[in-house]
């Protein structure tokens, strides 16, 4: 039986987005009339009081229907999870659930995985690549060198699949046929993507994208992390890659049966390739363009650029040279929900586009103060440009005007969709009385340090943050690993520049009058932060789904000891000595 293959018409999709943007607030209405009507039954919403029939049924749905968290949803989602299969938050039996990193809360969370969800998936990468191959066409014959991992599901007590968002994507059926329309032919075989050792996958990534090198037309992974640790594993790895292709012998680092006969039909010895290769690396200044040098038909580099990963902008762009930085959507485990439709925009200026019919958007005022709870949410059509939001979604799969947790500032609109950037998690993660600074605060005053660090040639590889209550006044402690060494007077200006920069007005006053002891500057050996992505990863969490947590909780002992272990060298801020 022949696999059906979707056809992709990239003008028809763009045409359907710009009718929906166009009508965004009907699309809404009546993709919140299927939500309801597809899961009338569900437990959830009858215990609301909703029958499903009120003729006013926004005003109905927000009446009756309270905002959570997934706090409130979790003792519903669990029930599902050990297998009770009555309709608790959806009609029907989820067919899946997913776990999502675990980086920004400190602990997974279980998100209930639908059809409906795979489909939203779908469409969002549709909508994606018809701007995207608007202004990057892709040749008929080009290859992707994409770096993606999929990691394994297994099923729960109550007989239910759990895997992460990116693996219960990647495991479903409808994937493959959904995404061949749309994408590049990947370099790497399958059995890369599925290996259960990350390491191993990553080196066969690395030698794939090299055996197809005249082909790749762009290079992919979920996040700017990824991209940034690959580039930097090949810095360690490509001699012994380069050996590969001159012998077409695999490398005996590759072990996993699977994916050792699936890359040992791709290698025959090519010494010329090897050789060019080499002249062209060794020719490189501190591997800048090492991308566009090694794929010299690329035409963008594309994965996730925003909120806790504009950190890896910077060595990213180093190993981009001149090739584009492409945006990739916006969404989270929860869900989609924009599409980046104006892809030429560098990721600091990047916006992304509501899909109206994704799901149904709420957004909640955010204060100057932070404090949205008391504020009335407004629909989508409802936010005024220049203003901050939390994101409230309610999905086909359950969710009901359900915090996200993520911060976003309307930039403009896009028909009638809102255009939206990024601006960072709501929760605060560095707070020891009055004060309050999100990830964002850390992240600015981190590169704010890090421009007198790149004056001695040496930049900041990664970074996390802690806050010390064990001694008395409590204080804020920095994690640093750094690409060289350098003389103590640099880290003692830098950690007097990382207090200086959190200008929020509640720990400036404290730092003042002593209520906040001094910033610590920690700096770690080189490899302690792999170190805690190798944790994460011995817990579940998917290789393309990871985010260096960027404050680490008391309760997360392991990885407050591996930094701790770690550490190297010490400095106190003395930046508000009197």
């Amino acid at each position: 039986m022949l696999e059906r293959v979707e056809t992709f018409n990239m003008n028809i999709v763009i045409d359907e987005f710009e009718e929906m943007t166009r009508n965004a607030d009907q699309v809404q209405k009546q993709t919140l009339k299927e939500i309801l009507q597809k899961n009338k039954s569900a437990i959830y919403l009858q215990n609301c009081g909703l029958n499903g029939n009120s003729t006013n049924q926004e005003e109905t749905f927000k009446a009756m229907v309270p905002l959570v968290t997934d706090i409130e949803l979790e003792p519903y989602i669990k029930r599902m999870v050990d297998g009770d299969t009555s309709p608790i938050l959806t009609g029907r039996p989820v067919p899946a659930i997913s776990l999502s990193s675990g980086t920004s809360q400190g602990r997974p969370k279980f998100i209930p995985f639908t059809d409906e969800l795979m489909e939203n998936t779908l469409q969002l990468f549709r909508t994606a690549f018809a701007f995207r191959n608007r202004e990057f066409p892709i040749d008929a014959n080009g290859r992707a060198l994409q770096f993606i991992f999929s990691s394994k599901q297994y099923i729960s007590k109550g007989g239910v699949p759990v895997g992460t968002a990116t693996t219960n994507v990647y495991r479903n059926p409808n994937f493959k046929a959904g995404m061949k329309s749309i994408q590049a032919l990947c370099c790497s075989p399958d059995e890369v993507i599925f290996s259960p050792d990350v390491h191993q996958a990553l080196y066969c990534h690395l030698l794939s994208g090299i055996l197809f090198r005249d082909q790749v037309q762009f290079v992919f992974a979920s996040f700017a992390h990824g991209l940034v640790h690959a580039f930097r594993t090949f810095e360690q790895v490509w001699e012994k890659i380069l050996k590969d292709i001159e012998t077409g012998v695999l490398s005996d680092c590759i072990t996993v049966p699977s994916v050792r006969t699936a890359m040992s039909k791709l290698l025959t010895p090519n010494p010329e390739l090897a050789d060019t290769i080499r002249t062209k690396c060794l020719s490189l200044s501190n591997w800048y363009g090492l991308i566009p040098v090694l794929f010299p038909n690329a035409k963008y580099v594309y994965g996730i650029m925003t909120g806790s990963m504009e950190p890896y902008v910077q060595k990213l762009r180093h190993y981009a040279g001149d090739l584009p930085l492409v945006s990739h959507d916006y969404g989270s485990s929860e869900g989609w929900i924009a599409a980046n439709v104006t892809p030429r925009l560098s990721p600091e200026e990047a916006t992304f586009a509501v899909i109206p019919n994704l799901g149904y958007f709420e957004f909640l005022p955010v204060s100057e103060t932070g404090e949205g709870d008391y504020n009335k949410p407004v629909g989508l059509t409802e936010v005024k440009i220049g203003e901050e939001y939390e994101v409230v979604i309610t999905n086909y799969a359950g969710l009901y005007r359900y915090r996200l947790g993520d911060v976003v500032k309307i930039i403009g609109f896009y028909n009638k969709t809102p255009q939206l950037k990024f601006i960072c998690r709501r929760n605060l993660i560095l707070s020891i009385n009055i004060d309050k600074n999100t990830e964002r605060d850390l992240q600015l005053s981190v590169e704010t340090a890090a421009k007198r660090l790149s004056e001695e040639k040496i930049e900041v590889i990664d970074f996390s943050s802690h806050v010390d209550v064990s001694t008395e006044p409590g204080h804020y402690v920095i994690f640093w690993e750094i690409s060289g060494e350098t003389k103590e007077d640099v880290l003692q200006d830098c950690c007097n520049c990382l207090d200086k920069a959190f200008i929020d007005a509640g720990y400036v006053g404290s730092r003042k009058c002593k209520t906040i002891g001094a910033l610590e500057l920690r700096v770690v050996g080189k490899g302690t932060f792999r170190k805690v992505q190798e944790h994460f990863l011995g817990l579940g969490s998917s290789a393309g789904q990871f985010k260096m947590p960027r404050c680490v909780k008391p309760s997360n002992v392991k990885v407050m000891q591996i930094l701790c272990e770690n550490v190297v060298d010490k400095f106190f801020s003395t930046a508000y000595d009197d």
